[in-house]
């Protein structure tokens, strides 16, 4: 399944995922990983997408803005579709 399409402005810095490699809290988290990851990074070359796999940690989105302001959003027992959401409405927020 194939992104929508998600494009990141200049406002936005960095994206990093945080999500468990077993957990099934985080199995929305890595299905997005596998389904959208790619066409993200396609369209978005040199943008710094962080992904972090660590045992039992809670999935997580953060955003890092200019002058260092950082926004999250958890992503506990998502879907994909709905992680897909959370990065798009973090990618459209402002700083």
């Amino acid at each position: 399944m194939a992104s929508a399409g998600v494009r990141f402005g200049s406002h936005l810095k960095e994206l990093r995922i945080h999500l468990c490699q077993k957990s099934q809290a985080s199995k929305g988290v890595r299905d997005f990983i596998e389904n959208h990851y790619v066409d993200m990074k396609k369209l978005n070359p040199t943008f710094p997408i962080l992904v972090r796999e660590c045992s039992n940690v809670q999935p997580k989105v953060f955003a890092r803005f200019a002058l260092g302001k950082e926004t999250s959003l958890p992503l506990s027992n998502m879907d994909s579709q709905q992680v897909l959401r959370a990065v798009e409405s973090l990618a459209t927020k402002a700083a």
